[in-house]
């Protein structure tokens, strides 16, 4: 389905007027359009999430708009395709801001644009709502009107190591990353949390990406006792070379990490079917079929929606569609409730409690703009993808 999307909103003596500070001024009209800046990559070598996440986005601000906007004003949802590039989402933060006189920015999706775009939005007094994992992105001290409504990069680690050690009673452990930015911190950051946990650490490295054969490197962890292996890193290539030599193998060791572990292009990579067993990728409860293979009601009611609504899953996952529905359908409840002054929009936001989004339900305070829940933040079968979800790993609980 598609929905119209305004890429220019021309500057009138309807639009908001820009304070002196830069800071968005209250609605001056009580029809005048919500401006919501919406920064996805929809094109680029991180656009997955963008393109999936942009589907649920475009859908909630098309029926918060057919049910007759927020108090009568319809949502102008701006885009600025960021092409995953870091620069290209600082020009358009600096445009949404000055120019677009946006009320709120939801975005950016990746980590690398919103390190770059979230100093800005707090030096232009503009509430943010992001879904990246960097922890660093969250400051309430540096950035007071920003937050989160996704995992913290230590709330994925801690979930994937309380699988290891807590539900597997696997100790001796193996941990691997590729050369990228994201691995090599993430292998140094859990580390330290699994040998807090009693973990002995049998294997610890990070390899070239483009490394064809990384059996050297299963040989070691294997010679050295590992019981479990955990790797870090969104490139799927090097995750189905790790799998692929496991399975060559013949080493039924457990594999426990990130989510691209579970993503078709990992699949499409692997050399037997089989190497996908005993395979568990992060997720989250919400988007999970349960022990009797059923979707939580809310997700199952919005899968049901897009499916009769024709909205394309063969290509990713029901979170990312779930993530984007709910970022929209927040900031719409937020203006109804506390108006679009910045003000109010941050105020109504640091006193949620328990809001119920399909993806995640969130909880903020003044001290703490990291709304999900860590018990939702769970492990699945990444062999177990229906219709955009997985089946949640053995061992937790109904």
């Amino acid at each position: 389905m598609s929905v119209t999307r305004r890429k220019v909103l021309a500057g009138s003596a309807a639009g908001a007027a820009s304070l002196a500070s830069g800071l968005a001024s209250p609605a001056i009209a009580a029809n005048e359009p919500l401006r919501i800046g919406f920064l996805p990559a929809l094109t680029g070598p991180s656009s997955s999430t963008g393109v999936a996440m942009n589907r649920g986005t475009e859908l909630a601000v098309k029926e918060i708009n057919d049910a007759g906007g927020i108090n009568g004003r319809k949502i102008e949802l701006i885009v600025r395709d960021t092409q995953s590039d870091a620069t290209k989402a600082v020009n358009a933060i600096a445009e949404l801001t000055h120019r677009q006189k946006v009320h709120v920015v939801w975005g950016p999706l990746n980590s690398g644009e919103t390190l770059a775009a979230t100093p800005l939005c707090a030096r232009d007094g503009i509430p943010m709502i992001q879904p990246c994992w960097v922890d660093t992105l969250i400051d309430v001290k540096k950035y007071p009107m920003a937050f989160r409504n996704a995992p913290t990069n230590m709330q994925i680690g801690n979930a994937a190591n309380h699988y290891v050690m807590d539900v597997l009673k696997k100790k001796k452990v193996a941990v691997i990353g590729d050369n990228a930015g994201y691995a090599t911190a993430t292998v140094a950051a859990y580390v330290p949390l699994l040998k807090e946990k009693g973990a002995t650490i049998a294997y610890q490295g990070n390899v070239d990406a483009a490394n064809p054969d990384l059996k050297p490197e299963l040989l070691r962890m294997r010679d050295a006792g590992a019981e479990a292996i955990m790797p870090w890193s969104v490139n799927a290539g090097f995750l189905a070379r790790i799998l692929n030599a496991r399975g060559a193998m013949g080493w039924d060791v457990p594999v426990v990490g990130q989510t691209t572990l579970g993503s078709g292009q990992t699949k499409a990579l692997l050399e037997k079917p089989e190497n996908w067993e005993k395979v568990y990728s992060n997720n989250f409860k919400n988007c999970c079929y349960d022990g009797s293979g059923k979707l939580p009601e809310k997700a199952a009611a919005f899968r049901e929606k897009l499916a009769k609504l024709k909205i394309d899953m063969s290509d990713t996952l029901l979170w990312w569609i779930a993530v984007g529905y709910d970022a929209p359908t927040l900031i719409a409840e937020t203006v109804k409730a506390a108006g679009d002054t910045p003000k109010g929009i941050t105020g109504y936001w640091n006193k949620l409690t328990n809001w119920g989004g399909i993806y995640a339900s969130l909880t903020f305070t003044p001290e703490q703009h990291n709304g999900l829940p860590d018990a939702e933040v769970v492990m699945c079968q990444a062999n177990s993808l229906k219709d955009g979800a997985f089946n949640i790993a053995p061992g937790y609980g109904a």
